[in-house]
């Protein structure tokens, strides 16, 4: 595992969203309550890209079936969908960090 900037923390608006492409890892960015979680860009039910998706009371929505999961854990509401693949991140002097693997997905 590796730290990863992949983000200026200006980029990422307060209680938005940020999709980047990282080291071959898809990633959304979640700001939301003055908290940022990071998540691989992948719904667990079919793989569609969530950053197509909203976010909305506390859950982002997959853009293909609505499948909603917790911004604060990636866990899903009310399915039975795995949770989404969480990573780290952090600030470090303005910029966003996000702790990925060494190696891209497979």
């Amino acid at each position: 595992m590796k730290w990863q900037r992949v983000a200026d923390r200006g980029e990422l608006p307060p209680e938005g969203k940020l999709a980047v492409e990282i080291c071959g890892w898809q990633v959304l960015l979640v700001s939301n309550a003055d908290c940022l979680f990071a998540y691989h860009d992948r719904c667990t039910h079919q793989a569609a890209q969530l950053s197509c998706g909203r976010v909305r009371r506390g859950a982002i929505m997959c853009p293909l079936h609505g499948a909603r999961f917790k911004i604060d854990t990636g866990e899903c509401i009310g399915g039975a969908y795995p949770p989404l693949r969480r990573f780290e991140v952090r600030v470090t002097d303005g910029a966003i960090e996000v702790e990925l693997p060494d190696a891209p997905p497979g």
